[in-house]
């Protein structure tokens, strides 16, 4: 009986050290396959991003970093080669599509006339420009067509029901040349000639046949179709 007891106490020390062998090889194992820790701290109870960067910064690229959960969610990385480079984004320029300002910036007959096309909502087009500058020479002349900031002597809005009357800028002008044409029923063959753009002669006939002017331009014969030199206004005129 005593043999026995002694032989066992003898191996029991000689288990416990195995066991004890076994236990550290497997943490070392465990630690070995473990990824290693990453730079920047994942935030707890939640997704997290942080990015790190390895050697001397952008030449060696830029690890991003994702995490979720509390720090024990699947960890990826994605390397950024240090040479990437980011596309360029092409915007259209300001130019793309004339506003009101960079048309008044030219400060020209020919400008105040595209800006009545704009302001009406009619087609920029040569055709209806054309109609528009000599439609201004016949009513004040190619030399001062900025006569009292009223190029077409318009009566709406000016307070000169005889067309008299004036604007404090010719921006003011063409928005209420525009606005007259739209709104009057009895210019609707004027403005249907410049919605379609249509022959200069047509819209021209239009312009003849309306009671714009009382004279109605003895029906073209006070009507010049010759180039309309372009003429620069002062640039108080235009508000600037």
């Amino acid at each position: 009986m005593s043999s026995l007891f002694l032989r066992s106490s003898r191996r029991r020390p000689t288990v416990v050290v195995a066991a004890a062998v076994s236990a550290v090889a497997g943490l070392t194992l465990i630690t070995a396959l473990a990824p290693p820790p990453t730079t920047g701290a994942v935030a707890s109870g939640g997704t997290g991003y942080a990015a790190s960067s390895t050697g001397a910064g952008a030449d060696a690229g830029a690890a991003a970093v994702i995490g979720t959960g509390a720090g024990a969610g699947t960890t990826q990385t994605l390397q950024v080669p240090g040479e990437a480079a980011a596309g360029a984004v092409l915007r259209d320029g300001y130019g793309a599509t004339p506003g009101a300002v960079t048309i008044a910036r030219e400060r020209t007959n020919r400008a105040w006339a595209t800006l009545v096309m704009y302001f009406g909502d009619f087609p920029m087009t040569e055709s209806n420009v054309t109609v528009m500058l000599r439609w201004m020479r016949q009513e004040n002349g190619p030399d001062s067509w900025w006569l009292r900031n009223n190029p077409l002597n318009n009566g709406w809005g000016s307070g000169g029901g005889s067309g008299l009357g004036s604007y404090d800028t010719l921006v003011t002008a063409a928005e209420n040349a525009a606005e007259a044409l739209r709104e009057n029923s009895l210019y609707s063959e004027i403005t249907a000639g410049f919605d379609a753009s249509a022959p200069t002669a047509q819209i021209e006939a239009a312009i003849w046949a309306s009671p714009w002017a009382s004279s109605h331009y003895a029906n073209g014969a006070h009507w010049s179709s010759s180039p309309v030199p372009v003429v620069t206004a002062p640039a108080d005129a235009w508000g600037q």
